[in-house]
């Protein structure tokens, strides 16, 4: 596998505080590229081999934005087993419904655009439902739960201008720690 040549900004980027513009179909096939880049890129941070050879931080998610293109496109590769990948891919996502259950990540959450250690939760909700198209503009619904329900949260924030960093309270990172489940 090759890697990629994708930048991913840093926290410190004003890009990363701006909402993505939704985008319309057909795709470019610079759009098509970047996106099967992304998921090269994400795949390969997972993979110890090409994480040490590269000097990558895993990654299971990431959005158009923080590689600097303001458009509503993320992208997961979930590990299921050791090199077996399910991927997704959603334009134009929209939370439609949610769990009243929230959650957060024990070892808390992370992000490739975020180089620090991070203390404190963000609560999420356990299960969600979102509405988004393919890559060839086809509507689809999908239902996610626990870590990729995280993950879809984690990268629709992204969109709309958010970090998982602007969740936690700077005086008490663990506030009201007690109302949510751990995973």
């Amino acid at each position: 596998m090759k890697l990629p040549n994708i930048t991913i900004l840093d926290e410190k980027d004003r890009l990363l505080h701006k909402k993505s513009a939704e985008v319309t179909f057909p795709l470019s096939e610079e759009d098509k590229q970047h996106i099967e880049d992304m998921i090269t890129y994400l795949t390969m941070s997972q993979i110890e081999e090409y994480e040490k050879k590269y000097n990558l931080r895993p990654g299971m998610g990431l959005a158009y934005v923080q590689t600097g293109i303001l458009k509503r496109i993320f992208v997961i590769v979930e590990e299921l087993d050791d090199g077996q990948f399910k991927n997704y891919i959603l334009i134009n996502p929209k939370i439609i419904s949610h769990s009243e259950e929230e959650i957060y990540v024990g070892e808390g959450e992370g992000c490739l655009s975020v180089n620090r250690e991070v203390e404190g939760i963000v609560p999420r909700f356990a299960r969600i439902t979102v509405e988004a198209q393919d890559i060839d503009g086809k509507p689809f619904k999908i239902r996610v739960r626990e870590d990729i329900s995280v993950a879809f949260q984690h990268e629709i924030d992204h969109l709309n201008g958010i970090l998982f960093v602007d969740h936690i309270d700077p005086k008490n990172p663990f506030k009201n720690i007690e109302k949510y489940r751990e995973i």
